[in-house]
């Protein structure tokens, strides 16, 4: 089955969480219940990866990183998601009108998607503007927060 996999007799589902969701948890502890009772192996998207690192300003921020990575498998858009989301967002462009630098920031939480999406993963996210509209092109199994 896409999007489990089997660990001692068990299908378990695939989990990854948005940047949104960890940061807000780095944050304040309003997602700590949650992020401990969710079902499901925990993946980290490269791409997620990315858009922490590029906002880590502290040691304890790169340290909290190094160790995500490290736990968890990485999952890395592939060349088809690349593709395919630059047409999403030229339907989106057409659709929405929506100028250079909102496709520019959409374009990381596209990759996001379809990398869960390419993986069968549920995608956990608080940023439910962007993703319910990513949502409409590619469907995701997508959980809002």
């Amino acid at each position: 089955m896409k999007g489990s996999f089997l660990s001692r007799g068990i299908l378990i589902d695939l989990v990854i969480f948005d940047s949104s969701v960890i940061i807000d948890d780095l944050r304040s502890p309003r997602h700590r219940e949650r992020l401990q009772s969710v079902n499901g192996a925990v993946r980290v998207s490269s791409v997620v990866l990315a858009e922490l690192w590029r906002g880590a300003a502290t040691p304890s921020d790169r340290k909290f990183l190094s160790a995500l990575a490290r736990n968890h498998p990485i999952l890395t858009p592939t060349q088809k998601n690349w593709l395919e989301s630059g047409e999403i967002l030229a339907n989106i462009r057409a659709d929405q009108g929506f100028e250079p630098h909102k496709l520019r920031a959409l374009h990381f939480d596209v990759l996001i998607a379809l990398t869960a999406r390419s993986y069968g993963a549920r995608l956990i996210t608080t940023n439910r503007t962007d993703f319910e509209l990513i949502n409409r092109y590619r469907e995701i199994k997508l959980e809002v927060w």
